[in-house]
């Protein structure tokens, strides 16, 4: 399991098991490890994994322009708990943050 923060150090996601969970457990979305991104629940390009932990759309991303089909619904995780702020790392040029 992994917390996923955006931008501004903010916890916005968890990575378990090639899924991707909102903090309060909601399935949002799959990983897709060929292209190293996250794809939503209806298939399209979500983001990817910048600086270690960090979630966040890349604006030039290949993918951005591709289905690729429903995944299916993992369920609820459950609440992995707070980790707390992890620190802002500023502006990144060509990503923004991923509005889940």
């Amino acid at each position: 399991m992994e917390f996923l923060f955006n931008s501004r150090g903010k916890h916005i996601a968890n990575f378990v098991n090639g899924q991707l969970h909102a903090p309060t457990g909601k399935n949002i979305g799959h990983f897709l490890p060929n292209e190293e991104i996250f794809i939503d629940m209806s298939g399209r390009y979500l983001g990817e994994i910048v600086h270690k932990n960090r979630l966040m759309y890349n604006l030039s991303s290949p993918y951005k322009s591709i289905n690729y089909g429903n995944y299916g619904n993992y369920g609820n995780i459950g609440n992995y708990g707070n980790p707390g702020n992890y620190g802002s790392i500023g502006t990144i040029g060509g990503y923004r943050n991923v509005e889940l």
